[in-house]
């Protein structure tokens, strides 16, 4: 099953189309899996918007084990690790948490410019 949603201004539309499709499904994931979608999806709309300007496109799907995020925005530069900032100022906390979330990441061009964040999240 995979659903796609108009591109979100905000994380807070991203998590509401999140939890509007994971209403969807049959059977639904245990809570502590819903809350680490949303945070997962907060944190990859909030990332492309803060550094490539907006989404361009968001898409859910899921299988009987895995749920699966796409986030797509017009930056062709990659997400990057670096040390977060414990002061607050300038973040660093997103990237690793998107990873320690997901059990599979994936990021491809999505032309004529930009990219596609592929996630894959235990069900």
């Amino acid at each position: 099953m995979t659903v796609t949603e108009p591109p979100p201004s905000k994380a807070a539309d991203a998590r509401a189309a999140a939890k509007a499709f994971v209403a969807t499904l049959d059977p639904r994931p245990a809570a502590t899996t819903l809350q680490d979608l949303l945070l997962l999806v907060s944190e990859l709309v909030t990332n492309a918007i803060r550094h490539a300007g907006a989404v361009t496109a968001l898409a859910f799907g899921a299988d009987a084990d895995t749920l699966y995020v796409q986030v797509a925005d017009p930056s062709p530069d990659r997400p990057q690790q670096r040390t977060p900032d414990l002061r607050g100022g300038t973040g660093g906390f997103g990237w690793p948490l998107v990873l320690r979330l997901s059990k599979k990441t994936d990021i491809r061009d999505h032309p004529p410019q930009g990219k596609v964040i592929l996630v894959a999240m235990a069900r």
